[in-house]
C-alpha cells in the first residue's frame, strides 16, 4: 500500500487484520513523498477480502483516521454515518462477456440516455446497479438510445448532491451495490450494442476531511490551492492543483482505472468551465479576450489534453464530452491542432433557451428566427450535444419542460378520456420541442431518464427539509405504463423520433439546411440528410394549403407527425397521402401541404 503525503509526519495502516492497531503496521517514507508498506505473511493472507481498513495519518494537524486517497471500495456503517475503505479481492473476479464492442455509431450519432442509479427506480428506495440493469436497461434498448451517461458513480458521502461532492474518485458508490453488480450492468450495456459514459468529477472534490482527501498530509495544499484560491465559495468544496505532477497523475490514473478495470467508453466532464478559468465562469464571455487572455488556468487546459489523449490512447473510439457553458473555441479540436481534444461539448444554451421561452412570452409571441438562430449558433467543426433539458432542469428549484407546460394539470386531467386544453398543448410542444431540438440543434443528442415520457414533478432527493423522504427522488414508469394515461403519447414519440433519427443517420449529415422562415405563420421548414423537417408553431391558425420549396421533386412521405392519435395528436393529418413536390419554371420544386395549428411533420422522399 502506498499514499502520497508529502508534509505527513507518520503513517499507520489500520483495520480488521489489526484490530485497529493504529501503531502496528507504520508505513515508510520514500522519494517524493511517497510513503509505502508491503504486507507478508508466508502463512496466511494478511488483507482478505471486504475486510475494513483506514490509514492513520500523524500531521500538524494531530493524528487522524483517513481513507486512503486511491481506496477501491467504500462503505458506510450501517449504526453511523462513518465511511471506511474496504479491501475488494473477490476470490472470482469478474469475468467479461462483451467488453469489446464497436463504437462508431455510438461515437459518430449519440443518442444519449443521461440516467442516475440512485433514483431511477420506482420505489421509495435507493435503487441498485443490479435493479438497473433488469428493470431500466430494456427500457433504454427499446428506446433506441446507443449512449448510457451514468451520473454519481464515484463515491460520495452526501447522496442528496446528484454524486458531484466527490470524496473517494476510485471508488464506485457502493449505494447502488457491489462493483461486480456495475460491471455486470457495463457488460449487458455492450450486449445490447450501447456505449456507456460516466459523468465524471475532476473539477472540484469534497471538502469533507473524514471521507475524502483533503488536507490528506495536514496541509490544504497537497491536492488543492492553497488558502482562498482553493475553494469554490459557490460549489463548497475544493479546487485541484492542475500544475502539479501528482495532481495530474492522481486524476490521469482515474481517466484510465475507469475504462480498464469497468470497461466506461468516455466521459462527460463535468464543470469544465469552472476548471479552464480562475474566475470559474462568474463573468460574461462577450468578446473572444475572455477565452484566451482573461484568467484561464493554462494548467487545467493541459491536464484536459492530457486526459482526451489518455482517453484515445486507452480507447480510440471513446466518447469524451465536455460541460462547458463558456463556449471556449478550441475545445473540440484536436491537440495537434491546438484544441484540448474533447469529442462534443454540450450545447448548454439549448435547454436554457427552452425554458426561457417558455417562462416569458406567449405562444403567440415566440418568433421563428429566434428558434433558428439558438438551435444553430454553434462552431463549424466543433460537434454539439443537443438536448432540450438534462438533469439540471429537473431538480428541485426549476422544472422539466413537461411540468413547466402542464404543471398541476398533470395531476388530475392525464387521464386518456380527460380533455383538457392545457394537456393537449402541452403534450404536443413537449414532441415539438425535442423533435426540432433533435432535428437541427446538434451532431448528438442527450435525454434525462424518464423526462422521454414527460415525467411529473421535479427531482428532490431525501434530506432533512422533506423528512428524508425519497418520494421525489424515483421515477415513476407505471404512469408511462398505464395505458389509461397520456403519458404513453410521450413515450411512443420519442421511441419513434429517435429510431427515425437513427435510421436515417440525420445526426451524421451535417448541419439542417433552412428551407423556409415564416414568422407570420410561426412555421419553420428545414432539411436534414434525406429528411423535410415541418414545424407550424402557430397555437390557432391553420393553413389549408401551405407552399414551400424543396432541393429536390418527386414524391414524399410522411415518416413522423405528431397528429397521430397514437402520441396524442387530432388525427387532422392523413399519413397515406403522398406529398408531390412539382418543378416549377424557375426555382427550387414547390411542395403543397395541410399546416394545421402546433403540428411538426418529418417527410422523405420516395424511390418511386
Amino acid at each position: 500500500y502506498r499514499e502520497w503525503a508529502p508534509e505527513a509526519h507518520q503513517l499507520f495502516l489500520t483495520g480488521d487484520f489489526n484490530n485497529w492497531d493504529r501503531q502496528s503496521h507504520p508505513l515508510t517514507k520514500g522519494d517524493n513523498g511517497i510513503w509505502e508498506i508491503f504486507i507478508k505473511d508466508p502463512k496466511k493472507t494478511v488483507l482478505k477480502h471486504k475486510q475494513l481498513v483506514k490509514v492513520h495519518i500523524h500531521s500538524q494537524r494531530g493524528h487522524h483516521d483517513r481513507l486512503p486517497a486511491m481506496i477501491r471500495r467504500v462503505v458506510q456503517d450501517e449504526n453511523s454515518s462513518n465511511f471506511s475503505g474496504q479491501v475488494w479481492a473477490p476470490a472470482k473476479p469478474y469475468k467479461w462477456k462483451n467488453n469489446d464492442i464497436p463504437l462508431k455509431i455510438a461515437r459518430q450519432a449519440p443518442l444519449i440516455y443521461e440516467a442516475h442509479i440512485g433514483m431511477a427506480q420506482e420505489d421509495g428506495q435507493v435503487g441498485t446497479y443490479a435493479a438497473f440493469e433488469k428493470n431500466v436497461l430494456p427500457r433504454i434498448i427499446k428506446g433506441g438510445y446507443n449512449v448510457l451517461q451514468l451520473m454519481a458513480i464515484q463515491e460520495h458521502p452526501y447522496y442528496g448532491s446528484f454524486g458531484y461532492h466527490v470524496a473517494n474518485f476510485f471508488a464506485p458508490s457502493s449505494r447502488y451495490g457491489e462493483p461486480e453488480a456495475l460491471k455486470s450492468l457495463i457488460d449487458a450495456c455492450h450486449k445490447a450494442g450501447i456505449a456507456v459514459l460516466m459523468d465524471i468529477v475532476h473539477s472540484h472534490a469534497i471538502k469533507n476531511l473524514s471521507e475524502g482527501i483533503n488536507e490528506l498530509d495536514g496541509t490544504d495544499y497537497q491536492y488543492f490551492h492553497a488558502g482562498e484560491k482553493g475553494n469554490h465559495s459557490a460549489w463548497d468544496s475544493k479546487l485541484f492543483n492542475y500544475a502539479k505532477n501528482e495532481v495530474k497523475q492522481f486524476l490521469l490514473s482515474n481517466v484510465k482505472y475507469w475504462m480498464e478495470e469497468f470497461g466506461f467508453d468516455g466521459y462527460r466532464f463535468d464543470g469544465i468551465t469552472s476548471m479552464l478559468y480562475w474566475h470559474h465562469g462568474f463573468t460574461s464571455f462577450d468578446h473572444y479576450d475572455m477565452y484566451f487572455k482573461d484568467q484561464v488556468d493554462e494548467d487545467a487546459v493541459a491536464y484536459l489534453q492530457l486526459a482526451n489523449q489518455l482517453i484515445k490512447t486507452i480507447k480510440p473510439e471513446a466518447l469524451s464530452i465536455a460541460e462547458d457553458m463558456s463556449g471556449m473555441p478550441g475545445l473540440c479540436r484536436k491537440q495537434e491542432d491546438g484544441g484540448i481534444g474533447f469529442d462534443y461539448r454540450l450545447g448548454m444554451g439549448l435547454p436554457d433557451f427552452w425554458i426561457r421561452l417558455l417562462k416569458e412570452k406567449s405562444d403567440e409571441d415566440w418568433q421563428m428566427e429566434e428558434v433558428w438562430h439558438t438551435l444553430n449558433h454553434r462552431r463549424f467543426s466543433e460537434k454539439t450535444i443537443a438536448y432540450a433539458e438534462s438533469h439540471d432542469q429537473a431538480i428541485v428549484g426549476d422544472k422539466t419542460i413537461a411540468f413547466r407546460l402542464m404543471d398541476k394539470e398533470m395531476y388530475d386531467h392525464m387521464t386518456i378520456d380527460d380533455e383538457n386544453a392545457i394537456i393537449e398543448r402541452g403534450i404536443v410542444l413537449h414532441n415539438m420541442i425535442r423533435l426540432i431540438t433533435l432535428g437541427a440543434g446538434g451532431e448528438g443528442y442527450l435525454n434525462f431518464i424518464g423526462n422521454e415520457f414527460g415525467h411529473p414533478e421535479w427531482i428532490d432527493f431525501p434530506r432533512e427539509g422533506n423528512g428524508w423522504s425519497h418520494h421525489y427522488a424515483r421515477r415513476q414508469w407505471s404512469l408511462a405504463d398505464n395505458k389509461k394515461l397520456k403519458y404513453q403519447f410521450m413515450e411512443r414519440f420519442d421511441k419513434e423520433m429517435v429510431k427515425l433519427i437513427a435510421k436515417e443517420g440525420i445526426l451524421g449529415a451535417g448541419p439542417a439546411e433552412l428551407l423556409n422562415m415564416d414568422n407570420t405563420n410561426k412555421v419553420v421548414i428545414f432539411k436534414r440528410g434525406k429528411l423535410i423537417f415541418f414545424f407550424n408553431f402557430n397555437p390557432h391558425h391553420s393553413v389549408p394549403d401551405y407552399q414551400f420549396y424543396v432541393p429536390d421533386a418527386g414524391n414524399y412521405k410522411i415518416q413522423l407527425c405528431t397528429e397521430d392519435k397514437k402520441f396524442g395528436g387530432q388525427e387532422r393529418i392523413d399519413n397515406s397521402i403522398r406529398y408531390k413536390a412539382e418543378k416549377q419554371e424557375e426555382g427550387w420544386p414547390k411542395m403543397s401541404v395541410y399546416a394545421t395549428n402546433r403540428t411538426a411533420i418529418v417527410f422523405k422522399k420516395m424511390a418511386r
